[in-house]
């Protein structure tokens, strides 16, 4: 559960980044603050979904994707109701249902991470070597 939960976190952050680069909608977002974070979602999504194909996700990073997915989460939120941005209707909806799904990714990952500790409990320890 949890390297797809890594993956699919991987995935949709790619796939936002990209558009929000390439297209760029009207959401009341300045063009500034699209492309930069338009091409952290790009990076973040590459380096998830990577994170998402290793054997053994290292839980410290794990850990970190989880902070920061709830931080994104949080901040999606306080955005939309704050006014930090002269948010459209339409920017409003999309800041607070990419803000809820990027809580579900960190409540998968989180679940998936409790899952994966208790299954091994191997953590970020290496697998001892045996010299024969």
């Amino acid at each position: 559960m949890l390297k797809f939960a890594l993956k699919l976190d991987g995935v949709a952050s790619f796939a936002l980044g990209l558009l929000t680069l390439l297209i760029r909608p009207e959401v009341g977002v300045p063009v500034g603050w699209q492309i930069g974070l338009g091409s952290f979602c790009v990076v973040y999504g590459l380096g998830v979904f990577f994170l998402g194909t290793r054997a053994v996700p290292d839980r410290r990073i794990v850990l970190l994707v989880i902070i920061g997915n709830a931080v994104w989460a949080l901040d999606s939120v306080l955005t939309a109701a704050l006014g930090w941005f002269p948010l459209t209707g339409p920017g409003v909806a999309l800041v607070l249902a990419q803000g809820l799904a990027v809580l579900g990714f960190a409540v998968l990952q989180a679940v998936g991470l409790s899952r994966a500790g208790s299954a091994n409990d191997r953590g970020t320890r290496p697998r001892p070597r045996s010299h024969a």
